[in-house]
């Protein structure tokens, strides 16, 4: 099984960024204890602060990937395009977010993802993509 972990802008700052509400661990170091718990899944990881950019990696694995999980950060609230191209590729994709975003600024309570998802997972932390993982299984 192969999954790749996408993740938008700022979110390379984990374990800097906003520690309260994100943690104060980083998704690199994270990420090697995701490999650890799931050594029979091939997981991938991409992160960008660029719309375009983000696209393209979902076009990129959308046909021969068994999942994505995309944290597109704020462009979750933002962006029709990573939207359709969730719509346009035929591996599911997972939407997650560390926060809970309905507990935010109003304005994180529109996304223009989650229509086209598989589902959405929120609100438990860095937990949100080891749930995701075991939702492929």
């Amino acid at each position: 099984m192969k999954i790749c972990i996408i993740n938008g802008p700022n979110l390379n700052l984990l374990g800097k960024r906003e520690p309260e509400v994100y943690g104060s661990q980083t998704f690199e170091d994270y990420f090697e204890t995701l490999k650890e718990k799931f050594p029979n899944i091939e997981l991938s990881y991409y992160q960008s602060n660029i719309e375009g950019e983000l696209i393209g990696k979902i076009q990129e694995v959308g046909f021969s990937f068994d999942g994505i999980i995309l944290n597109a950060g704020a462009y979750t609230h933002t962006s029709i395009g990573l939207g359709d191209a969730m719509k346009a590729v035929t591996t599911p994709v997972i939407e997650v977010h560390i926060s809970n975003t309905y507990a935010r600024e109003s304005f994180r309570h529109q996304s223009y993802l989650s229509g086209n998802a598989k589902g959405v997972i929120l609100g438990f932390g860095l937990k949100s993509y080891e749930l995701a993982i075991q939702s492929f299984l």
